[in-house]
């Protein structure tokens, strides 16, 4: 859900025994002052390393902004008419809400924001699962309570349990998925929680990489608990690689993939009801191209996802600034017209579609302010 600097350094020439007569180096073109230095006594690069580390430069670059520029195009475009909420949508909620912190007074106020929207599914924080794949009764004391009150003051509305945990796919430590017995530990957590009255599981487990066989198998065993109850299987999901194979470059280079294959993001589709990418943190610069990137997302993920399976598409509910994210351009605008490019380009009519929002405890009023009116209230002027 989160570059490299070239160091150069001299060389010193290949050289045999002191007394060897040196060839003396040849000059090179135009280098300038035979002390080899500049005005002020620093040493100068020839002209020929000069000239090579331009052109690596431009190498790096001209790529990188065509695909800027290719994004800023993409966030071009009509808006079709019906891109906007079909009461598919759903909230990320923090641990707050079941861990006793949150009071009744919370829940009318909470039925209160939700009353204007299209949200139908609260996947509230009930983990997170330990790295054996067991969870803790004591992770959720008051998940009954909150269960009730929503019920009771939204009816419709189901919670989900937002369970998570750290892969040990990038260090020694976290869940290890391809051991059968965490593997069915999670199978066992999940009817755990259904058991405590949630009206399905959604699963959060980072950073998982493409390809994941092991988590293929988990999600089949989980489908199997949850079809036989009645309940949504929910998984967040990975974006996928803007460029084919883009995530096989990017775990080479920097040692984390973060990009799912498109291949892969269908096979998981299929195996869940509902999927939600997590379409932020894109390393995007600029609203422009963060909303054509979030067009592109739309489009890669509506192509692989079955009709029967819900898309939904991530919303920047928060506002924070470090690599990777910058909150001046992933904001909510931004990403409802990303999501509404898409739609129209891809499958404008596609019933079991619509946004995730993340998170609750990080939103503004401009946030839903945003959401409401650029993808609630059936906007359909481009």
């Amino acid at each position: 859900m989160n570059e490299p600097t070239l160091e150069t350094a001299d060389v010193p020439p290949a050289g045999g025994d002191e007394d060897t007569p040196q060839e003396p180096p040849a000059p090179d073109d135009e280098s300038g002052d035979e002390s080899g230095k500049d005005g002020a006594g620093r040493k100068k690069w020839p002209r020929r390393t000069r000239r090579t580390l331009l052109a690596l430069l431009l190498a790096l670059l001209l790529p990188l902004l065509a695909a800027e520029a290719a994004l800023r195009l993409n966030y071009t475009g009509d808006l079709a008419s019906g891109t906007h909420t079909r009461d598919r949508d759903a909230i990320w909620l923090g641990h707050a809400w079941v861990d006793g912190r949150k009071k009744d007074a919370d829940v009318t106020a909470l039925a209160r924001q939700l009353e204007t929207t299209g949200i139908r599914d609260l996947y509230v924080h009930a983990g997170p699962l330990e790295h054996d794949g067991t969870l803790p009764g004591s992770a959720y004391p008051r998940a009954s309570w909150f269960i009730d009150a929503v019920h009771e003051a939204i009816p419709g509305i189901r919670v989900q349990a937002w369970l998570g945990d750290v892969l040990a796919t990038e260090s020694p430590d976290g869940m290890r998925l391809e051991r059968p017995e965490t593997r069915s530990a999670v199978v066992a957590s999940t009817r755990q929680i259904l058991a405590a009255g949630f009206d399905g599981v959604h699963f959060d487990l980072e950073p998982l990489h493409s390809d994941d066989g092991d988590y293929l198998t988990l999600l089949d065993a989980l489908h199997r608990v949850t079809r036989a109850q009645d309940a949504p299987l929910s998984v967040a999901a990975h974006q996928i690689d803007p460029l084919p194979g883009f995530h096989s470059f990017w775990g080479a280079t920097t040692g984390h993939p973060k990009w799912w294959s498109q291949e892969f993001f269908g096979q998981v589709a299929r195996r869940v009801d509902q999927i939600a990418v997590m379409s932020y943190d894109t390393m995007q610069p600029l609203e422009s191209t963060y909303g054509g990137y979030v067009a592109q997302q739309t489009s890669l993920a509506l192509e692989v996802t079955p009709p029967t399976t819900d898309l939904l598409m991530g919303l920047p509910f928060f506002h924070e600034n470090r690599f990777g994210h910058w909150a001046h351009a992933e904001t909510v605008p931004a990403a409802v017209r990303g999501v509404r490019l898409g739609l129209s380009r891809t499958d404008a009519d596609r019933p079991n579609f619509g946004v995730a929002l993340y998170v609750d405890f990080a939103a503004t009023e401009e946030d839903w302010t945003a959401y409401r009116e650029g993808w609630v209230n059936k906007p359909d002027v481009g």
